[in-house]
């Protein structure tokens, strides 16, 4: 029986009416909170990491070992995880050092976590490193994919959609979340009724295509839940820019938008792009009635050195 801490993420977390935002795209728009879970200035990890810290515990590990981009907010919230568990923490990251660390790169290595630069962001790569490092250090490492994206992890997000589902009078008509390793919006597809469609927005573009690995990880995760096999659609958009982590003039635009009518701040590796993908999917009547935006966190990236002219 899969079990999960219940110390990491403070919950539920808040779903917050936007009036000004949804008066600005003529559509009705909440904002799930995910932002405040918490852990580290919060994101969606948190509940993920609740789940797998317990199974790491429950197999005796000692060390975490993970990957992500330079900016990653799971590499971030695991590296804090660990610390507060007294855990060993190695994070493999995308890219090469950079001269100065800013953003999540200063709290990764303020959390304690010995940082390992793969020299690129294809994903095959990341994890097979991560997989070397778990070998090398034995039995006692858990390792975990990128986003922690596993029928584990994921589970945290079927328990999401049923506080989402208790938060309101009734489902909303869609949900809108920004979709890098996938775990979240297959998490969410396992959870929630049919009726509710989700729009994942790709802002990594991973080496398998993205509906791929949500539809397979959602059918994973139903499973490892007892629940019935996901029957929602897997709808995807694709907001990535030209490469993981490059900044658009529609996240930019997005970002600004968001901070500049609701108060609330958005990132431009993940939330900003979805919230992109949001506006555009409005604009082009693909999505409307009652809309949720699952925020997921992310705002430490608005201060790493390569968006400081945002």
């Amino acid at each position: 029986m899969t079990r999960k801490l219940n110390v990491l993420a403070h919950l539920p977390t808040p779903l917050d009416e936007a009036p000004r935002l949804s008066e600005a795209l003529g559509v009705r728009v909440l904002i799930k909170r995910d932002d405040q879970t918490g852990l580290a200035l919060g994101g969606n990890k948190a509940r993920k990491l609740d789940y797998l810290l317990a199974d790491a515990i429950d197999k005796g590990c000692d060390t975490l070992v993970t990957a992500g981009g330079p900016q990653s907010n799971f590499a971030r919230m695991t590296a804090a995880a660990a610390a507060r568990f007294g855990m060993a923490c190695h994070l493999v990251l995308g890219g090469e050092a950079p001269e100065r660390y800013s953003g999540n790169l200063v709290l990764d290595r303020l959390f304690g976590a010995e940082l390992h630069f793969a020299g690129t962001d294809n994903w095959t790569v990341l994890e097979a490193e991560v997989e070397r490092i778990r070998k090398e250090l034995g039995t006692r490492a858990y390792a975990m994919p990128v986003g922690g994206a596993t029928p584990v992890g994921a589970l945290a997000y079927v328990e999401a959609a049923d506080e989402l589902l208790g938060q309101m009078p009734q489902p909303p008509d869609w949900i809108v979340v920004a979709d890098g390793s996938g775990g979240t919006h297959a998490g969410l597809l396992a959870g929630l009724p049919a009726s509710v469609r989700v729009l994942g927005v790709d802002v990594s573009r991973p080496d398998v295509p993205l509906d791929q690995r949500v539809r397979a990880l959602a059918a994973k995760t139903t499973e490892v839940a007892g629940r019935p096999a996901p029957a929602g659609e897997v709808i995807i958009a694709d907001h990535t820019g030209p490469h993981y982590g490059a900044i658009t003039e529609e996240c930019r635009e997005a970002v600004r938008l968001v901070a500049r009518t609701e108060g609330i701040l958005l990132d431009p590796v993940y939330t900003g792009k979805a919230m992109a993908g949001l506006i555009a999917a409005v604009r082009r009547g693909q999505v409307g009635g009652t809309v949720v935006f699952w925020h997921t966190g992310g705002a430490v990236a608005l201060f790493a050195d390569e968006y400081a002219a945002f």
